[in-house]
């Protein structure tokens, strides 16, 4: 016998139940926002994290491929030129590498991936064959974590101004300017979620891929503090 899909407001609240699963409570954030970390463990995490950074467009042009739908295509879009930028120098990506060079890295170093630590590659690339591999409703769903980041971001640029004197304001472009990028997306992504997951077993997956998303992030975490260390 079918299994009777979640209320709307059901599924929502199981969706932004994984909140405490987020990043932002893993202990390396802890010490990233008290000024615990020294040189080594901020070059670290800034080079492991554009990994990941990098790997997003990527990502987000596997959900196009594997979309049907001309309208979230278009609306999908948006995500890629936002990282890669609209041109050579813009961009999300572009403000990562600005980070990465703030804190002592040259930028051939983090280009070249040298410091990327075997479990952010093989956690990052796990994310990106999730969205290759499944139906795209699900892989729009494992992004939902974009519903816990902005205060997060808004935390992080006031805690790192406050520890790390030689990070100056535009060294944080890329969080500022995506607070507010961030925060419109993750209410259009709940309402894509919401609209196309339909029946419990859509619920049940995208509940699961959220889950997983937020697996993935933790893991970068350690992988990054057993590399710092």
């Amino acid at each position: 016998m079918p299994v009777e899909p979640l209320a709307e407001s059901a599924f929502i609240a199981a969706l932004r139940g994984l909140s405490a699963r987020y990043w932002g409570t893993h202990p390396f954030h802890h010490r990233l926002h008290a000024g615990e970390l020294d040189a080594h463990g901020l070059r670290t995490w800034a080079a492991n994290r554009w990994y990941y950074q990098s790997m997003l467009p990527q990502k987000d042009a596997a959900i196009i491929s594997n979309c049907p739908l001309p309208e979230i295509r278009r609306q999908w879009l948006d995500r890629i030129v936002y990282h890669d930028g609209a041109h050579a120098g813009a961009g999300g990506i572009e403000r990562w590498l600005r980070l990465c060079e703030a804190v002592g890295l040259d930028r051939d170093e983090v280009l070249d991936e040298r410091h990327v630590a075997p479990g952010v590659r093989f956690a990052v690339d796990a994310y990106v064959t999730l969205a290759r591999t499944k139906p795209w409703w699900e892989a729009v769903a494992s992004g939902l974590t974009e519903m816990f980041a902005g205060h997060l971001m808004q935390q992080r640029v006031a805690d790192m101004l406050a520890h790390y004197s030689f990070i100056a304001p535009e060294d944080l472009a890329y969080f500022t300017n995506r607070i507010d990028k961030v925060s419109g997306e993750g209410k259009d992504t709940l309402d894509i979620v919401v609209r196309h997951c339909v029946t419990r077993e859509q619920q049940d997956r995208a509940i699961a891929a959220l889950s997983f998303k937020c697996d993935v992030l933790w893991s970068m975490l350690d992988a990054v503090e057993r590399a710092a260390r």
